[in-house]
């Protein structure tokens, strides 16, 4: 297999290149920032929210085990069912081995971006089990062949051109298709597989451990659907969703959604605590606990607050780097900033490790993060991390121990004339600094040099 670092590097700089795909990039999240900064111009002391939100993570992560086991007494109590799964494997066959006790051909699944993380999809049509993507943004890049771009919106990535001409192929719908066209399209489409659908799968934005709910957020009522039709009712969670209690989405739902779409609150707002008793719908409930690498993280103290993550996508938003390069091209489930401190983690620093260093480290994905994770601070964690275990490149270790060498004697830096010094910039450096970044040259002076100047000028 190629070495993952070199296809991110290839795929990144094709993707910043991309004069369109920068364009469209740019575009929508323009129109994003414009609705979060209003969004959140509505709420009176953010600051003091994000520190209260970050606080109750804080204890819930720390007392993860309590409210995991709380949760689980609680849904069962309500008719429910819980599984615990340790990895994707698992957690998949569990899955399967519910479906086919169901005989169940169909499912129709809402958006979750856990069910990405264990490729659920592609594992369920091997056995020859139909699933439904019901999310407008998931459909459409389901139909394209293609995994979610962005953790809340899937197709950011896709103009209305595009997506109009994607329909046109695959529906045969008229060419140039408007946005109004193609979303009362596909709601038709989706409604005769609501209807036949066995099962209906979904994710889960919280688990509230004290009445052993299932809180899930939306804006298209595709959720409530994919819940309401079926005869089973799938949750694939991940274990730091849970929250100790129902009052705390008092907090948590409004943040979501002003920094997830700039709302002050998501259309639709469930919570679902366990299967439906006796009447006509009568269904049942299973909710999927998935570790799948987060008690690694849980075991990693300086990293334990990314759990906290309520993936309203900001720090993916403000990114520059994932702005230029797109969310494809770090080929994981999660991307940005939250994706590269997580992923190695989760799924190994020799493969994932080189995620890291996507980063400018400026800080904006923590400034801008609503349950205050010091993001920028754990991925300079992450690439010490890195070097210690002694996967950065040789020739990195070489430039950065000449480099420190160099920078520490200030004999070496004062002594060569500014033409030396370039060609050793330039010989030395240039490779390094990359080929698409103009080098700086050198200064005639060094500012030690000109203090002393401007110094003794001053003594005169």
């Amino acid at each position: 297999m190629a070495d993952r670092k070199q296809i991110f590097l290839k795929e990144s700089e094709k993707k910043a290149f991309d004069q369109k795909h920068r364009q469209i990039i740019l575009h929508n999240m323009a129109q994003y920032d414009a609705a979060a900064e209003k969004g959140k111009k509505r709420l009176a002391h953010l600051e003091m929210l994000r520190q209260r939100a970050y606080s109750i993570k804080h204890k819930s992560l720390w007392q993860i085990e309590k409210n995991l086991i709380e949760f689980e007494s609680n849904f069962q109590r309500n008719g429910g069912r819980v599984i615990w799964a340790l990895d994707a494997e698992s957690a998949v066959n569990e899955i399967i081995k519910l479906l086919k006790s169901e005989r169940i051909e169909k499912v129709v699944k809402s958006k979750s971006m856990t069910t990405e993380e264990i490729d659920l999809n592609v594992r369920l049509e091997k056995k020859k089990i139909e699933v439904i993507e019901t999310d407008l943004g998931e459909f459409i890049v389901q139909q394209a062949g293609e995994k979610p771009y962005h953790i809340v919106t899937p197709a950011i990535h896709k103009s209305k051109d595009d997506v109009s001409a994607l329909f046109h192929e695959k529906f045969n719908l008229p060419e140039n298709s408007s946005p109004q066209e193609v979303t009362a399209f596909v709601r038709q489409h989706l409604r005769n597989e609501f209807r036949n659908a066995e099962a209906g799968i979904t994710g889960a934005n919280f688990l509230i451990a004290d009445t052993g709910s299932v809180a899930i957020t939306e804006n298209e009522g595709n959720a409530l659907l994919s819940m309401a039709f079926p005869k089973l009712h799938i949750v694939v969670a991940g274990i730091e969703k849970v929250i100790p209690s129902a009052e705390d989405l008092d907090l948590f739902w409004p943040l979501l959604a002003t920094h997830g779409t700039g709302q002050l609150m998501t259309a639709y707002n469930s919570l679902v605590s366990g299967s439906a008793k006796n009447g006509i719908n009568s269904s049942k409930m299973v909710v999927i606990l998935l570790d799948n690498g987060r008690t690694d993280i849980l075991a990693k103290t300086s990293h334990r607050a990314a759990l906290g993550c309520i993936h309203c996508g900001a720090c993916l938003n403000v990114c520059p780097v994932y702005k230029n390069i797109g969310g494809h091209s770090y080929d994981t489930t999660y991307s940005g900033p939250i994706g590269a401190v997580i992923t190695p983690i989760m799924k190994g620093m020799r493969e994932y490790g080189h995620l890291s260093y996507a980063s400018t480290i400026c800080g904006a994905c923590t400034e801008v993060c609503p349950v205050k994770i010091p993001l920028h601070q754990m991925l300079l964690l992450n690439r010490k991390e890195y070097v210690e275990a002694g996967l950065s490149a040789s020739s990195e270790k070489f430039q950065m121990k000449n480099s420190t060498r160099v920078l520490m004697k200030r004999s070496w830096l004062d002594a060569p004339k500014s033409g030396t010094k370039n060609k050793v910039l330039k010989y030395f450096v240039a490779k390094q600094w990359g080929p698409h970044r103009m080098l700086p040259e050198a200064a005639k002076k060094s500012f030690s040099q000109l203090w002393k100047e401007q110094n003794l000028n001053k003594d005169e």
